[in-house]
């Protein structure tokens, strides 16, 4: 089994990069002359996945003029949030609604992909559908990460997320089964709110990313990124 589609997540306001992100939606600012969505995008099709559903909401018109005016490899489809943001997951839900597919891989812009992931990320998708998960997140130590300020989200333990000792970061990459959106409405609320559920259960999965950890933060450490 693979997965056929992938989510990418563009559109928050991007507060925390303001001012540079008054003008310009944060997945379209620039590292390397790529912008983040770019680098996001780049991966998406060495993974070989066959099509992305981007969400917009914030200057969403920028979003549409990107994808209209940039071929790639993948076939690419926004759909905008509506007349409310959703936040992470209603974000998610109403992408996956729009999908007859049942498995997705699911992306946020703000971190720095690039083609070193593939190897790991396929590893991960291969644990998925081989312990016949619901939900898995790449999770990285925080000593790994650029930004030496992030603090740790989670707990890892033999591929089980938890709460305790929470020395893993969330990278922004995710494997999802739309069904542990079942009992949800299209509405704001975070992801969050799902994963926490499954830690209850014990049912929330992580593996392991030994690649440094590079996240477009805030403006102080986008600026570092973009010296690098």
């Amino acid at each position: 089994m693979k997965i056929n589609t992938a989510l990418i997540l563009c559109a928050g306001f991007g507060k925390r990069l303001n001012p540079i992100t008054q003008n310009t939606p944060k997945p379209l600012l620039k590292i390397k002359n790529l912008s983040l969505l770019d680098h996001c995008i780049s991966l998406i099709e060495d993974l070989d996945i066959k099509k992305i559903l981007i969400n917009s909401f914030y200057l969403k018109e920028q979003i549409n003029e990107y994808v209209k005016n940039h071929t790639h490899k993948v076939e690419i489809k926004v759909i905008e949030d509506g007349d409310n943001i959703l936040d992470t997951g209603g974000g998610v839900l109403n992408l996956v609604n729009k999908s007859d597919e049942e498995n997705f891989l699911v992306f946020n812009p703000d971190t720095i992909w690039n083609q070193s992931y593939v190897n790991e990320i396929n590893h991960m998708i291969d644990l998925y559908f081989k312990q016949k998960l619901k939900n898995i997140l790449l999770l990285v130590n925080k000593d790994l990460s650029f930004d030496k300020n992030l603090k740790g989200d989670f707990g890892l333990d033999n591929n089980l997320i938890n709460q305790n000792y929470k020395n893993y970061i969330y990278t922004g990459c995710q494997v999802l089964n739309k069904s542990i959106l079942n009992n949800e409405k299209i509405a704001n609320f975070s992801i969050t709110k799902i994963w926490f559920n499954l830690i209850k259960d014990k049912k929330l999965n992580g593996f392991e990313s030994k690649i440094k950890f590079y996240h477009a933060t805030n403006l102080e450490v986008f600026k570092k990124l973009k010296d690098l």
